[in-house]
C-alpha cells in the first residue's frame, strides 16, 4: 500500500504483512524480556527503521484481542496518548479511512495522521493495517504536525497451546518535524514493549467493559452498523497541501 494510494486492499497486501513478521532475515533482535520480542529492521532509502514486535498472551483470546485492536470506543479509555480520533469514511466494509491524533512529551509538539485501514478476518488469521492517506478535508492543523504511516499493522493469530493468542506487529513511521532519525528509532524501540504491554492490560479489562458500553455495537463484525459516509474518491485523491 502506497503512501497516498487509496485503494481496497488485497489479499497480497495481507500476505505481505504476514511475510514480515514471520521471516526474521535482516532482522535484529533487540529486546527479549517474557513474552514479547521486538526486531528492528534497516531499510534503503530511509533513515526510519522499521520495526517488529510479536508477543504470546496465553490468557487472551484472539477474538477479544481483534475486538480492543478495533473498538474505538475503548480505545479513549486504554490510549494514553490518544487526543482525537474518528472515521472519515469507508470505501467498503473492511476498508476506511479515519483521523487519529496524539499527545508527545514536552517539548516535542503533537503528531496527526490520516489513515487508511484496512482488515480481514480469517478466524484463526485476524489482519488490521494501515498507511497514510491524504483528505481535502483534513490538512495539517496548527498545533500539529502531520506523521506519516509508511505501513502499520496487527495480526492476531491463535495460540494452539495455550488456547490464547500470538500478536504481531509491524511499523514504519516518519514522525516528521526536526526529530532527528537515531532518536526516532531509539523511542520507537522502547515504545513497542510498552504499547504491548498496556494493549495486554486493555484486553483484560475488554469483557467488563463492553458489557456495560453498547454491548452488540461492533461495525468492524457487522457491516450493517457502519454509519459513516461512502468516501468521495476525488477527496483522498493525492495532492499537495
Amino acid at each position: 500500500m502506497e503512501i497516498g494510494v487509496v485503494r481496497v486492499a488485497e489479499d497480497k497486501d495481507f500476505s505481505s504483512l504476514k511475510e514480515l513478521l514471520d521471516n526474521h532475515e535482516d532482522w535484529k533482535l533487540d529486546y527479549h524480556k517474557g513474552p514479547i520480542k521486538v526486531w528492528t529492521k534497516t531499510l534503503p532509502n530511509t533513515n526510519f527503521k522499521m520495526i517488529k514486535v510479536l508477543a504470546s498472551f496465553p490468557e487472551i483470546s484472539p477474538e477479544v484481542m481483534y475486538d480492543v485492536l478495533h473498538d474505538p470506543e475503548y480505545r479513549k479509555v486504554w490510549d494514553q496518548h490518544m487526543i482525537e480520533s474518528h472515521d472519515i469514511g469507508f470505501l467498503n466494509p473492511n476498508n476506511d479511512v479515519g483521523y487519529y491524533s496524539m499527545s508527545c512529551p514536552s517539548p516535542l509538539a503533537n503528531r496527526d495522521f490520516v489513515l487508511q485501514r484496512s482488515w480481514l478476518d480469517l478466524g484463526t488469521e485476524k489482519y488490521i493495517l494501515n498507511h497514510s492517506v491524504y483528505h481535502t478535508d483534513y490538512p495539517p492543523r496548527k498545533g500539529f504536525i502531520r506523521a506519516t504511516s509508511y505501513l502499520t499493522g496487527f495480526l492476531v493469530r491463535v495460540n494452539n497451546q495455550s488456547g490464547g493468542c500470538n500478536l504481531g506487529y509491524i511499523s514504519q513511521t516518519d514522525p516528521q518535524g526536526t526529530l532527528p532519525p537515531w532518536l526516532v528509532n531509539r523511542v520507537t524501540q522502547i515504545f513497542g514493549p510498552k504499547m504491548v504491554k498496556s494493549l495486554q492490560k486493555a484486553t483484560l479489562g475488554y469483557l467488563d467493559w463492553k458489557s456495560r458500553n453498547n454491548p452488540n455495537w461492533k461495525p468492524w463484525h457487522y457491516p450493517e452498523q457502519i454509519c459513516s459516509p461512502r468516501l468521495n474518491i476525488v477527496d483522498v485523491s493525492i495532492f499537495l497541501y
